[in-house]
């Protein structure tokens, strides 16, 4: 026998995915699939889905059997294993980034508003250096009247109305 016949030829090898590999994706369709179930219905029919797989989930979202939950899972994965994903794929990130964006964006303005009320002048000529659009006075008569809020145990009315301001500041800009 030749030693040839012994040697896996390479050329098989590269189109094949080890069962591990394939373990991986199974899995990661799987998780991909939780994500859309997680989706309001609206945003599952704007998504052009396939018809299959739109009812697998719509279905899914009603199961309340854990495991139960967990067979339709699998089988909204082995949906996708059939199915071209890579544009609900690219959606699904998408959608992940717009909600992170909106988180760190709503961050922003928390700190902003925070240090306004605890520092008061200096944060407010901190953002009008970083904001020159912003109203200078209006900050300060703000930060005053939720400082006095405060201390009369009163709800935290112009607080909100000071996060207001800021988001309307932020989203001017970034608009601009």
């Amino acid at each position: 026998m030749n030693d040839d016949d012994n040697e896996l030829d390479p050329s098989d090898e590269a189109g094949k995915k080890s069962k591990s590999q394939l373990k991986r994706e199974a899995d990661s369709l799987q998780h991909q699939g939780e994500q859309l179930i997680q989706l309001p219905t609206q945003t599952l029919a704007d998504m052009d889905l396939p018809e299959a797989l739109l009812s697998a989930i719509l279905n899914a979202k009603k199961i309340k059997s854990r495991s139960a939950w967990k067979r339709q899972r699998q089988y909204i994965g082995r949906l996708m294993r059939e199915l071209d994903v890579e544009d609900i794929l690219l959606k699904l990130e998408k959608m992940a980034q717009i909600r992170n964006n909106s988180a760190t964006f709503f961050h922003t303005l928390e700190y902003w508003r925070d240090r306004i009320l605890a520092e008061g002048d200096s944060a407010i000529e901190e953002l009008v250096i970083l904001k020159p659009a912003a109203d200078r006075q209006r900050m300060r008569q703000m930060q005053r009247q939720a400082t006095k809020e405060f201390s009369e145990a009163q709800a935290p009315k112009t607080s909100r109305v000071l996060f207001k301001y800021l988001r309307e500041i932020f989203e001017d800009e970034m608009n601009s």
